[in-house]
């Protein structure tokens, strides 16, 4: 029994002997992978600190914070601010345009990039090239170049202080042109073949086929567009000149002027958390397929 008691302790010495060179030889811990990790939550941080800022602000009545922005590290916090902003129907409908705004616009560039996409990559056309290179080519004009010609051809329009003069600029998608070609591009041409053999339409192809397969990049698409569009302030600045039509960026830019004397840096705040949200839950719910898309999520041959 003495024996076997011994050889039985004997073993379990050499069993954890074992579990401790596997943790301390463990090839996928190292000490670079471990600085990589500090430096990237480090990153993220600093990356974070103004929105974390921001956010103590927001919960701090004016008065405090005129005596000093030092003020947010030390009790006490209020609600005060955000019941202003429910107390305030001018931001709700800033924020109403907002949704409109940049819901229609995702909406209208997801359509035309994807059948533009589709037509570049599967379908032959006269010039067909040439019109992808124009296209292109759009990358590289940027929006103050033509922003005068805009807005005289919208004036002329009549197009200004309406949803569809916030709208239609934004349609014109090039990158999303091409990031739906290439998706498009990577989906084996079988499928199609399989589907023609089947008398199914281009049109049916299109939609009930490789449409679906292109999900990662029409999220992507989708996300960046609606984030382009809720923060735009450029173009909703010259167009919209009513108050009733203003965005959400704009209307906060346009309320913080003397805001020490009137509103208060906290309900400014407020305002810019509260402008915040929807684009945190739409990266939260969408998140997944941003990543698929980045990792090349597409269908492989």
């Amino acid at each position: 029994m003495s024996q076997a008691k011994v050889m039985n302790s004997g073993l379990q010495m050499r069993a954890s002997d074992t579990d401790k060179q596997l943790v301390t030889h463990n090839p996928g811990v190292t000490k670079t992978s471990r600085a990589v990790l500090i430096f990237t939550v480090l990153l993220s941080l600093v990356m974070l600190a103004p929105f974390l800022w921001t956010l103590g602000l927001s919960f701090k009545s004016n008065q405090e914070l005129m005596m000093g922005t030092e003020t947010v590290f030390r009790f006490p916090y209020t609600l005060k601010n955000y019941l202003n902003i429910m107390e305030s129907s001018a931001v709700f409908g800033w924020l109403k345009n907002s949704l409109i705004v940049s819901g229609c616009m995702t909406l209208g560039v997801l359509a035309l990039s994807s059948l533009t996409g589709y037509a570049f990559a599967r379908l032959e056309f006269p010039f067909k090239r040439v019109l992808f290179v124009v296209i292109l080519m759009g990358l590289a004009v940027p929006e103050q170049a033509v922003i005068i010609a805009r807005h005289q051809l919208f004036s002329q329009l009549g197009l200004h202080n309406t949803y569809l003069g916030l709208i239609l600029p934004g349609l014109s998608a090039p990158f999303g042109v091409f990031l739906m070609t290439q998706f498009f591009k990577a989906i084996p041409k079988e499928i199609d073949e399989a589907a023609l053999l089947d008398n199914a339409s281009r049109f049916k192809i299109f939609w009930k086929v490789l449409l679906p397969l292109t999900l990662p990049a029409q999220a992507t698409l989708g996300i960046l567009t609606f984030l382009t569009s809720w923060n735009d302030y450029f173009w909703p600045l010259i167009s919209a000149t009513q108050k009733e039509m203003f965005t959400l960026t704009v209307g906060i830019a346009s309320s913080q002027s003397n805001f020490a004397q009137s509103e208060g840096l906290g309900f400014l705040s407020s305002q810019a958390i509260f402008s915040a949200i929807p684009i945190i839950l739409v990266y939260i719910f969408f998140q997944k397929h941003i990543v698929t898309a980045v990792s090349g999520g597409a269908v492989k041959q």
